[in-house]
């Protein structure tokens, strides 16, 4: 196994982007969007991280971060920020590599472009999508999710302020999402009551969801 930090030029051309290429020689590949505050070295990244090398698949984590003024900006605007520094990873990557599957594993901000750009692309129409704790607030969100023919795995605790039960339940009764509702979870998946056994337990449900997927 080889992992390697990537910088790349974004659209901007006075700023680069950098990601972590981790290579396994698979020819399966998942990239991997991160949360505003929640980085690859946090629970729910790092163990799907794991999986995804546990299963062959090379893995590319991309390093992005903004200030809180990018929240004050439209959807559309937010989208095509977003947009613009992770798709020049993403063509490196595959202009550089040959892959037979590739998978999208986001979790909240990352849910954005994933769901709003990447998941209306032909070149990924069969790619299988990861969505955690998306930010189902947003309608646009929502509504891409349900007229979505993506396969996927869309994990949410019930006490996540993005949590609507009406809209899970037509998400699970309409889309090709496995849809699992983690009882007690807030927006980072861990019991709202602090609770570490429920938490890791939790944790542990989401790894063996995403491993069947994936498989």
């Amino acid at each position: 196994m080889k992992a390697t930090k990537i910088a790349v030029d974004t659209n901007d051309s006075l700023k680069q982007i950098e990601y972590t290429h981790i290579q396994t020689g698979s020819k399966n590949i998942c990239f991997m969007f991160s949360g505003t505050g929640y980085t690859y070295d946090k629970p729910l990244l790092y163990y799907a991280t794991m999986v995804m090398l546990e299963n062959q698949f090379d893995v590319v984590q991309i390093h992005y971060s903004y200030q809180k003024e990018l929240f004050e900006q439209s959807f559309e605007d937010i989208t095509n920020i977003i947009m613009n520094d992770v798709n020049p990873v993403i063509n490196n990557v595959l202009a550089n590599f040959h892959y037979n599957e590739k998978i999208f594993l986001a979790k909240s901000l990352g849910t954005i472009p994933v769901i709003s750009e990447i998941m209306k692309k032909e070149a990924f129409s069969e790619s299988k999508m990861i969505l955690l704790t998306p930010l189902l607030k947003l309608d646009r969100i929502y509504e891409k999710i349900l007229n979505s023919n993506h396969v996927g795995l869309l994990v949410i605790g019930d006490k996540d302020p993005h949590y609507n039960s009406e809209q899970v339940e037509q998400l699970a009764q309409q889309t090709s999402f496995n849809i699992k509702v983690i009882q007690g979870a807030n927006h980072s998946l861990d019991n709202e009551k602090y609770d570490t056994l429920t938490s890791i337990s939790s944790l542990t449900k989401v790894m063996i969801n995403l491993k069947e997927m994936i498989s």
